[in-house]
């Protein structure tokens, strides 16, 4: 019986060793990722950290995701990105992260879904709501950004891009008093603002 609990303890020490060993391998592995993407060598960064790889690293997929977008390699970055998300899916960093290639590529659609997906889970979110207001403006679709640039623009009054944003929604609205109003709010926060001068020239 002594015999079997000291195998036990052996490998339990054993077990302790290996696992702190490999954390500090990939504690080493990011250390000189950091410091080679700096150097503008994003290539070996990636490298580095794909040689200490773990499938179930929500951290080292999420490092690999944003390497791979700030190396133009967008679709290798998406995939990352989505990796995170199977591993931990109400993490709002990873989505925030899978925005990024999406937007790269194009994907507008994939955009938008990803940032409706963060305001299931924050329906107050800032960059979600202010990206997505951005998107539905672009498409005219004036209703859905008033939506989003209210959200924003009641929780941070006195944010400049948002207030501009719903300055120029309301206008587009036939909401001309109240554009001219948040007009007025962004040229206390920005003087001389070239895009709110231009909004209140419209308004007699």
């Amino acid at each position: 019986m002594e015999f079997l609990k000291k195998v036990a303890l052996a490998i339990t020490i054993a077990t302790t060793l290996t696992a702190t060993s490999q954390n500090d391998k990939i504690a080493k592995a990011f250390e000189e990722s950091y410091t080679l993407e700096q150097s503008g060598n994003s290539k070996k960064s990636i490298e580095i950290l794909k040689a200490v790889y773990n499938e179930s690293s929500y951290e080292i997929n999420l490092r690999l995701g944003w390497l791979h977008y700030s190396s133009g390699l967008f679709t290798e970055s998406v995939s990352y990105y989505q990796k995170t998300i199977m591993l931990m899916p109400v993490s709002i960093e990873a989505k925030l992260g899978l925005v990024l290639p999406y937007s790269a590529l194009g994907n507008w659609n994939a955009v938008e879904k990803v940032y409706l997906d963060i305001l299931k889970l924050d329906n107050a979110n800032y960059t979600a709501n202010y990206k997505l207001g951005l998107i539905y403006y672009g498409r005219e679709n004036y209703t859905s950004a008033f939506n989003n640039f209210q959200k924003v623009a009641n929780n941070y009054p006195f944010d400049y891009s948002s207030l501009l944003m719903f300055a120029w929604t309301n206008f587009k609205l036939g909401k001309t008093r109240e554009a001219k109003i948040l007009f007025e709010k962004v040229l206390l926060n920005t003087p001389n603002d070239a895009s709110a001068k231009e909004g209140l020239s419209y308004i007699k």
